[in-house]
């Protein structure tokens, strides 16, 4: 088949033993962090998902630093990676995992300092031992993501103002620092409404999108390459509309990154959804991811699609990676399903008010999509 290469990512985070709480922690104990090294997942995947995968998938890696990704252990899964033929897609300073009142916004002098000395570290760590592992296209670098996971609070006062101040100069001098070691990055803010505090600064796509206008007016930061880490599951999770969210985002040129999954409420099978705690699901075939798809694709988005899943709680080590693979499939079969669309037989359809029609073009997708990923999955 003679098909554009397709990028999908896969996260370190997926690989982990259990989610504990009110679940199983140790579920999967081969991926106890004490076994299973970031090392291991490039070299697991390598083994065990990529000969799964259809010949035109290139694969890249998604990391935190410094929990997952760090000084000491960068050359080990530098070398992994070159020896599986995969690239650094994704890297992000893992803030949350040290900063609880705010990071790089915090009204903390302290703490605001030293979550901005975490993100320089990290552009060092990308453009040092990880340099090598960038695809060779330009356009397939690696994005920095900054998560807003630190960035909030729980009391409404004055003082949010002067954190939102803070969080704007500390991503400016970062994005200097990064235009300093040579600008190569993609630059991408991942929004999100809740998680970990009850109220986050940049809840929202519209939020990242006002915020880099705000750099660019107030600080000379250039937009170029600077954006939204799309992540279908969060808009989800308040009832936002992730299409819309999709022309928002290819509309300010400023689709960067992406995070596929699904909070499970779509696909008329999993439960989840608004109101929900973060389940990330794997991608699901739905009209809308397939809608998702044909918009991406018309814009020319060929960039990295990240899987930012969790496999199941009651998942063993085999069935998580199946989870993996099923979601790459999943994208590929809507992307395909878009790709074959009558575009013109649709959007006739809506101009003649014919919406009944409409869904039945929709729906006839959705169906191609599902046979479509029978077919890659079963081959």
């Amino acid at each position: 088949m003679d098909k554009k290469r397709s990028f999908h990512s896969i996260c370190r985070w997926t690989f982990n033993p259990g989610k504990g709480g009110f679940v199983p922690a140790r579920m999967r104990p081969a991926w106890d962090g004490q076994h299973l090294s970031t090392a291991d997942v490039v070299r697991l995947i390598k083994e065990r998902i990529a000969p799964r995968l259809p010949e035109w998938v290139t694969l890249g890696l998604e990391v935190h630093y410094d929990t997952e990704i760090n000084e000491e252990n960068a050359a080990a899964v530098s070398d992994a990676l070159s020896e599986a033929g995969m690239y650094l897609a994704m890297i992000t300073p893992g803030a949350h995992s040290h900063f609880g009142y705010g990071g790089i916004a915090s009204l903390d002098p302290r703490e605001r300092q030293q979550a901005e000395e975490l993100g320089l570290r990290t552009v060092d760590l990308v453009y040092g031992p990880l340099r090598k592992n960038w695809h060779p296209d330009p356009e397939l670098a690696p994005t920095f993501v900054l998560w807003n996971g630190s960035y909030g609070y729980d009391l409404g006062t004055i003082g949010v103002r002067r954190m939102y101040q803070n969080l704007k100069e500390s991503v400016a001098a970062l994005c200097r620092y990064e235009a300093e070691k040579g600008g190569a990055l993609y630059i991408g803010i991942e929004p999100k409404p809740n998680e970990g505090h009850p109220a986050m600064l940049l809840p929202t796509v519209a939020s990242a999108l006002l915020f880099f206008r705000r750099l660019e007016e107030e600080f000379g930061i250039p937009r170029a390459k600077k954006g939204v880490n799309k992540e279908f599951g969060h808009s989800e999770m308040i009832g936002l509309d992730h299409v819309y969210d999709t022309v928002e985002e290819l509309d300010n040129n400023a689709m960067v990154h992406m995070h596929l999954n699904s909070q499970g409420y779509n696909d008329g099978i999993t439960l989840g959804g608004p109101g929900r705690y973060d389940i990330d699901h794997g991608v699901k075939i739905t009209g809308f991811n397939i809608a998702i798809a044909g918009l991406l694709q018309e814009a020319g988005y060929n960039r990295w699609c990240g899987h930012d899943m969790l496999v199941r709680p009651y998942d063993n080590e085999e069935q998580g990676l199946d989870r993996i693979v099923r979601s790459i499939l999943s994208w590929e079969a809507c992307a395909q399903a878009a790709a074959n669309l009558d575009q013109a037989a649709l959007m006739d359809a809506l101009a003649n008010r014919a919406t009944a029609k409409a869904e039945d073009i929709m729906r006839n997708a959705v169906v191609e999509a599902h046979n479509y990923f029978n077919q890659l999955y079963k081959g």
